[in-house]
């Protein structure tokens, strides 16, 4: 306990020094706390993901064409030929990605296609690479156009093209690379070229996983973050994480909180469905922004059709969020259909928010 100060009259420039700096050191505590909590919740993502392929669970068909390539090229001695994964976010591109050179044993190195403006930020990722080592680039659709065409001699040729110099000065200096395989993953495959599609040997598309799937990951990952949890209780959670690994990790995590605070820290089926509900998430896995869109194409505009811009105005948030980031789970689960003339409620749409309602 800091010793309480005694103030006099003629101390109060002090005081307020004093003071200040206690406000400072409250900051920087402040500051300390949320960078602790960041790195401990970095460290957690990192104990959840699977270490080597065999560990993952799900996309069973694309793991036995990575695994049948890992263990040829493990036998030929020859680097990996380059593999392209896309599909929506949380599906485990990246878990793929890691796990690949773990399994091979070589070194890795991760790049985001964001941050690659420029051919001289990918120069360093490809004279480091070493012999078979693997080169991570996420997001690899935003890479700018120069870095696209920068980076097809060294996956093809493994030489990169050099230019030293300005105006008639200049020189091309040609460098040799060491043989090493490109991975990319994107959420948007449509935005890459055809020329860049082309160079990798394989291309792979993650889907959805089913409950049973997630279930199995929430048991397994609830162990990892030291909680008790039933079968019920697990699939429970499943069902409402929208087919996606990342969203089931998220929602077990809110569990695992209130099961502590609340429920002397085992999650069993009731414990689940009152944290859930506490976040809004209802039992097909929609939360409050998703339901509110709903109830807006049904109240304010009879079940449709309307335009996404109309339904955006109403609900004072920008298209591009409705479009990105709440419609493309509405479509997947049958909730709304998209026409000419604009957004319709299904049916199912029409039953779940009566359902909702009557609550």
């Amino acid at each position: 306990m800091p010793r309480e100060a005694i103030i006099h009259s003629s101390d109060d420039d002090s005081f307020d020094d004093r003071n200040s700096n206690n406000q400072d050191d409250l900051t920087n505590e402040n500051a300390t706390d949320s960078k602790s909590a960041l790195r401990r919740n970095a460290e957690e993502d990192s104990a959840l993901r699977p270490k080597r392929m065999d560990e993952m669970i799900g996309q069973r068909d694309v793991f036995e064409r990575i695994k049948i390539t890992v263990d040829a090229a493990l036998k030929r001695r020859e680097p990996l030929g380059h593999i392209l994964f896309d599909g929506p976010p949380g599906l485990g591109k990246t878990t793929f990605a890691m796990c690949i050179p773990a399994e091979m044993g070589v070194d890795f190195q991760i790049a985001s296609g964001a941050t690659l403006k420029a051919p001289k930020d990918l120069i360093p990722y490809l004279t480091n690479a070493t012999e078979r080592s693997v080169l991570f680039i996420d997001e690899i659709h935003r890479m700018q156009k120069a870095v696209e065409e920068f980076l097809y001699p060294a996956m093809e040729d493994f030489r990169i093209d050099l230019t030293l110099g300005e105006g008639v000065n200049a020189r091309t200096l040609n460098m040799q690379l060491k043989p090493f395989t490109v991975i990319g993953a994107t959420t948007r495959a449509g935005l890459l070229s055809a020329p860049l599609r082309d160079r990798f040997q394989m291309r792979e598309h993650l889907d959805f996983y089913t409950n049973e799937e997630l279930a199995s990951i929430i048991t397994r990952n609830a162990q990892k973050l030291s909680v008790g949890m039933d079968d019920e209780a697990a699939l429970e959670i499943a069902r409402r994480s929208r087919g996606t690994p990342r969203i089931a990790n998220n929602r077990l995590r809110w569990v695992r909180d209130y099961a502590v605070s609340r429920a002397h820290g085992f999650i069993n089926l009731e414990v689940a469905n009152k944290a859930l509900e506490m976040q809004g998430v209802d039992i097909l896995g929609l939360d409050p922004q998703d339901r509110k869109y709903l109830d807006t194409i049904q109240r304010v505009f009879a079940g449709g059709p309307v335009g996404v811009e109309a339904v955006a105005h109403t609900m004072n948030v920008s298209p591009d969020t409705l479009v990105d980031e709440v419609e493309p789970f509405l479509l997947r689960s049958e909730l709304i259909v998209r026409t000419r003339r604009g957004r319709i409620l299904t049916e199912q749409a029409i039953y779940h928010l009566k359902a909702i309602n009557r609550k």
